[in-house]
Protein backbone atom coordinates (compact mmCIF):
# COMPACT_ATOMS: atom_id res chain seq x y z
CA UNK A 1 0.00 0.00 0.00
CA UNK A 2 1.59 3.10 -0.98
CA UNK A 3 -0.14 7.07 0.10
CA UNK A 4 -0.04 9.81 -2.46
CA UNK A 5 0.36 11.99 0.68
CA UNK A 6 0.61 12.18 4.24
CA UNK A 7 -3.68 13.73 4.08
CA UNK A 8 -4.48 11.09 1.53
CA UNK A 9 -3.03 8.29 4.75
CA UNK A 10 -4.49 10.40 7.27
CA UNK A 11 -7.89 9.72 5.20
CA UNK A 12 -7.67 6.14 5.21
CA UNK A 13 -6.23 5.70 8.65
CA UNK A 14 -9.02 7.86 9.72
CA UNK A 15 -11.87 5.44 8.65
CA UNK A 16 -10.18 2.34 9.99
CA UNK A 17 -10.16 4.47 12.96
CA UNK A 18 -13.55 5.67 13.41
CA UNK A 19 -14.80 1.77 13.03
CA UNK A 20 -12.35 0.72 15.42
CA UNK A 21 -13.33 3.33 18.13
CA UNK A 22 -17.05 3.10 17.18
CA UNK A 23 -16.78 -1.15 18.02
CA UNK A 24 -15.11 -0.71 21.21
CA UNK A 25 -16.56 2.48 22.62
CA UNK A 26 -13.37 4.65 23.13
CA UNK A 27 -14.05 7.39 26.01
CA UNK A 28 -13.83 10.82 24.81
CA UNK A 29 -10.69 11.02 22.13
CA UNK A 30 -8.53 13.26 21.75
CA UNK A 31 -5.61 13.34 18.96
CA UNK A 32 -1.89 13.85 19.88
CA UNK A 33 0.15 14.11 16.54
CA UNK A 34 3.56 13.72 16.31
CA UNK A 35 5.17 16.97 14.74
CA UNK A 36 5.69 17.67 12.36
CA UNK A 37 5.40 14.92 9.98
CA UNK A 38 2.73 13.44 12.06
CA UNK A 39 0.44 16.35 12.27
CA UNK A 40 -1.30 16.31 8.44
CA UNK A 41 -2.19 12.64 9.21
CA UNK A 42 -3.49 13.36 12.98
CA UNK A 43 -5.50 16.02 11.42
CA UNK A 44 -7.50 13.93 9.36
CA UNK A 45 -7.97 11.43 12.17
CA UNK A 46 -9.05 13.82 14.55
CA UNK A 47 -11.78 14.91 11.52
CA UNK A 48 -12.92 11.32 11.21
CA UNK A 49 -13.21 11.25 15.12
CA UNK A 50 -14.54 14.73 15.38
CA UNK A 51 -11.75 14.88 18.13
CA UNK A 52 -9.71 17.65 18.91
CA UNK A 53 -6.11 17.59 17.50
CA UNK A 54 -2.74 18.44 20.21
CA UNK A 55 0.62 17.46 19.00
CA UNK A 56 3.33 15.55 21.51
CA UNK A 57 6.58 16.35 20.58
CA UNK A 58 9.03 14.11 20.80
CA UNK A 59 12.63 14.13 19.46
CA UNK A 60 15.03 11.45 17.83
CA UNK A 61 18.24 11.20 18.63
CA UNK A 62 20.24 10.03 15.76
CA UNK A 63 22.87 7.79 15.14
CA UNK A 64 26.47 9.26 14.66
CA UNK A 65 26.88 9.82 10.70
CA UNK A 66 23.67 9.32 10.01
CA UNK A 67 21.31 11.48 12.13
CA UNK A 68 18.03 10.10 10.20
CA UNK A 69 18.22 6.59 11.55
CA UNK A 70 17.03 6.53 15.40
CA UNK A 71 18.82 5.07 18.41
CA UNK A 72 16.66 7.18 21.00
CA UNK A 73 14.23 9.71 21.38
CA UNK A 74 13.01 12.05 24.01
CA UNK A 75 9.82 13.61 25.21
CA UNK A 76 8.94 15.88 27.78
CA UNK A 77 10.69 15.69 31.07
CA UNK A 78 11.78 12.34 30.70
CA UNK A 79 14.98 10.81 30.36
CA UNK A 80 16.04 9.37 27.30
CA UNK A 81 14.82 6.59 25.86
CA UNK A 82 18.03 4.40 24.49
CA UNK A 83 17.80 1.34 22.22
CA UNK A 84 20.18 -0.24 23.69
CA UNK A 85 20.30 -3.35 20.94
CA UNK A 86 21.60 0.03 18.76
CA UNK A 87 24.08 1.21 21.05
CA UNK A 88 25.53 -1.98 21.92
CA UNK A 89 25.85 -2.68 17.61
CA UNK A 90 27.60 0.88 17.50
CA UNK A 91 29.68 0.54 20.63
CA UNK A 92 28.79 3.76 21.92
CA UNK A 93 27.09 4.83 25.56
CA UNK A 94 24.31 6.95 26.27
CA UNK A 95 27.05 9.00 27.83
CA UNK A 96 28.44 10.06 24.39
CA UNK A 97 25.38 11.34 23.38
CA UNK A 98 24.99 13.95 26.01
CA UNK A 99 25.34 16.33 23.32
CA UNK A 100 22.69 14.93 21.17
CA UNK A 101 20.15 15.17 24.19
CA UNK A 102 20.83 18.37 24.99
CA UNK A 103 20.63 19.72 21.55
CA UNK A 104 17.51 17.75 20.86
CA UNK A 105 15.83 18.63 24.09
CA UNK A 106 16.49 22.53 23.24
CA UNK A 107 14.40 22.24 19.95
CA UNK A 108 11.64 19.95 22.15
CA UNK A 109 11.38 23.25 24.36
CA UNK A 110 10.95 25.13 20.87
CA UNK A 111 8.78 23.85 19.65
CA UNK A 112 6.43 23.05 22.91
CA UNK A 113 6.55 26.79 22.95
CA UNK A 114 5.52 27.58 19.17
CA UNK A 115 2.71 24.83 18.62
CA UNK A 116 1.28 25.62 22.11
CA UNK A 117 1.91 29.27 22.70
CA UNK A 118 2.98 28.60 25.99
CA UNK A 119 -0.41 26.75 27.24
CA UNK A 120 -0.70 23.16 28.66
CA UNK A 121 -1.93 20.30 26.51
CA UNK A 122 -5.31 18.37 27.35
CA UNK A 123 -6.19 16.83 30.47
CA UNK A 124 -5.96 13.32 29.51
CA UNK A 125 -7.22 11.47 32.86
CA UNK A 126 -9.78 8.81 31.90
CA UNK A 127 -9.82 9.71 28.19
CA UNK A 128 -8.66 7.73 25.09
CA UNK A 129 -5.10 9.26 23.81
CA UNK A 130 -4.83 8.55 20.50
CA UNK A 131 -0.99 9.00 19.37
CA UNK A 132 -0.42 9.28 15.68
CA UNK A 133 2.37 9.12 13.06
CA UNK A 134 3.42 9.25 9.61
CA UNK A 135 4.50 6.04 10.17
CA UNK A 136 7.34 3.41 12.28
CA UNK A 137 10.20 2.81 11.36
CA UNK A 138 12.84 2.10 14.39
CA UNK A 139 9.84 2.88 17.06
CA UNK A 140 11.68 4.54 19.45
CA UNK A 141 9.81 8.01 19.23
CA UNK A 142 6.63 6.40 19.78
CA UNK A 143 7.61 4.31 22.47
CA UNK A 144 9.21 7.39 24.51
CA UNK A 145 5.52 8.95 23.33
CA UNK A 146 3.78 5.87 24.79
CA UNK A 147 5.64 6.02 27.81
CA UNK A 148 4.81 9.66 28.42
CA UNK A 149 1.32 9.41 27.70
CA UNK A 150 1.05 6.22 30.50
CA UNK A 151 1.94 9.16 33.38
CA UNK A 152 -0.84 11.21 32.09
CA UNK A 153 -3.72 8.62 33.34
CA UNK A 154 -5.74 8.16 29.62
CA UNK A 155 -8.47 5.95 29.93
CA UNK A 156 -7.56 4.31 26.74
CA UNK A 157 -4.06 4.21 24.96
CA UNK A 158 -4.03 3.66 21.37
CA UNK A 159 -1.52 4.00 18.67
CA UNK A 160 -2.16 4.89 14.70
CA UNK A 161 -0.22 5.03 11.63
CA UNK A 162 -0.66 4.32 8.36
CA UNK A 163 2.96 2.18 7.78
CA UNK A 164 4.82 0.49 10.23
CA UNK A 165 7.94 -1.76 10.01
CA UNK A 166 6.84 -4.93 11.17
CA UNK A 167 9.47 -5.55 13.64
CA UNK A 168 8.72 -2.39 15.33
CA UNK A 169 4.90 -2.64 15.13
CA UNK A 170 5.10 -6.08 16.67
CA UNK A 171 7.49 -4.60 19.43
CA UNK A 172 4.98 -1.43 20.66
CA UNK A 173 1.84 -3.47 20.46
CA UNK A 174 2.32 -5.03 23.68
CA UNK A 175 2.65 -1.30 24.92
CA UNK A 176 -0.60 -0.02 24.29
CA UNK A 177 -4.01 -0.80 24.68
CA UNK A 178 -4.65 -0.41 20.77
CA UNK A 179 -2.97 -0.40 17.82
CA UNK A 180 -4.13 0.38 14.38
CA UNK A 181 -1.19 -0.01 11.37
CA UNK A 182 -2.60 -0.29 7.71
CA UNK A 183 0.42 -1.45 6.15
CA UNK A 184 3.11 -3.74 7.67
CA UNK A 185 5.63 -4.27 4.23
CA UNK A 186 7.68 -6.76 4.49
CA UNK A 187 10.38 -5.06 2.54
CA UNK A 188 10.27 -1.65 4.67
CA UNK A 189 13.55 0.08 4.42
CA UNK A 190 11.94 3.47 5.21
CA UNK A 191 8.41 5.20 6.07
CA UNK A 192 9.00 8.08 2.87
CA UNK A 193 9.39 5.15 0.62
CA UNK A 194 5.49 4.58 1.38
CA UNK A 195 4.52 8.34 -0.09
CA UNK A 196 4.20 9.71 -3.39
CA UNK A 197 4.60 12.91 -1.57
CA UNK A 198 6.70 13.09 1.38
CA UNK A 199 8.04 16.60 1.92
CA UNK A 200 8.68 17.90 5.10
CA UNK A 201 6.12 19.67 6.79
CA UNK A 202 6.76 23.21 7.82
CA UNK A 203 5.87 24.84 11.41
CA UNK A 204 3.32 27.01 9.20
CA UNK A 205 1.57 24.04 8.75
CA UNK A 206 1.63 22.58 12.16
CA UNK A 207 0.22 25.97 13.77
CA UNK A 208 -2.58 26.16 10.73
CA UNK A 209 -3.57 22.80 11.32
CA UNK A 210 -3.61 22.87 15.28
CA UNK A 211 -5.61 26.59 14.96
CA UNK A 212 -8.36 24.88 12.62
CA UNK A 213 -8.62 21.14 15.17
CA UNK A 214 -7.91 22.69 18.57
CA UNK A 215 -10.25 24.91 19.82
CA UNK A 216 -10.27 25.29 23.40
CA UNK A 217 -14.40 24.94 23.13
CA UNK A 218 -13.76 21.17 22.11
CA UNK A 219 -10.95 20.74 25.05
CA UNK A 220 -11.22 19.66 28.47
CA UNK A 221 -10.15 22.44 30.75
CA UNK A 222 -6.44 22.02 31.12
CA UNK A 223 -3.79 21.21 33.82
CA UNK A 224 -0.11 22.02 33.43
CA UNK A 225 2.18 19.13 33.18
Amino acid sequence: MRFEDRRDAGRLLGERVRARAAEQRWPDPVVLALPRGGVPVGAEVARALDAPLDVLVVRKIGMPGRPEVGIGAIAGEAPPLFDERALAMLGITPDELGADVARERTELHRREALYRRGGPGPDLRGRTALLVDDGLATGVTARAAIRLLRGEAPGRLVLAVPVGDRRAVAGLRPEVDDLVCLSEPADFHAVGLWYEDFDQVPDEEVLRVLGDLSAPDRLRPTRHR
